[in-house]
């Protein structure tokens, strides 16, 4: 038992690649941490299917717990249930603030499966800088797919927005 939750205090300090200012703990990717016969093994949900910083977040839970003297990682990925951004913590969501990004609102709620439409997602989105809610998307997709960019026609500062998945 004890091992399981030093391995597990070491995978969650391991920060997401794109967005370094938060763990994947606090991002929600890190889904657990079991022990199975001397192996750590170490459960991961992508934030959407597809997501390239999977590898990068596999290696760097090997190489942290490897150098914390976990001999034997693995790490599995699950995909059931799919992520949510719903699963970011709210000290993650204060630090995607602290460093000028609009933390996600409520995920959508659904129910089946979802219908694909090609309009664009319209969003209540606030400043993180001023508050303000005076904001304009200028780009559905920002430096990686899980953001889009906006500017505020208040402050003027053009910021990234976590979307809602």
């Amino acid at each position: 038992m004890a091992t399981r939750v030093a391995a597990y205090e070491v995978a969650a300090r391991v920060t997401d690649p794109e967005m370094p200012m938060l763990t994947l703990e606090d991002l929600g990717v890190l889904r657990g941490v079991d022990v199975d016969d001397g192996t750590v093994v170490v459960t991961i949900t992508p934030t959407y299917s597809g997501c390239p910083a999977m590898t990068a977040m596999r290696d760097d839970l090997v190489r942290t717990l490897r150098a914390e003297g976990f001999a034997d990682v693995r790490v599995d990925v699950a995909l059931a249930p799919a992520w949510s951004s719903d699963w970011i913590s709210p000290h993650g969501r204060r630090a995607l603030a602290a460093h000028g990004l609009s933390a996600p609102g409520p995920a959508p709620d659904h129910d089946g499966p979802i219908a694909l439409t090609l309009t664009a997602t319209r969003r209540d989105v606030p400043c993180p800088r001023c508050g303000s809610r005076a904001t304009a998307i200028t780009s559905e997709f920002g430096p990686t797919p899980c953001t889009a960019l906006y500017r505020c026609t208040a402050c003027l500062e053009p910021f990234e927005h976590v979307k809602e998945i």
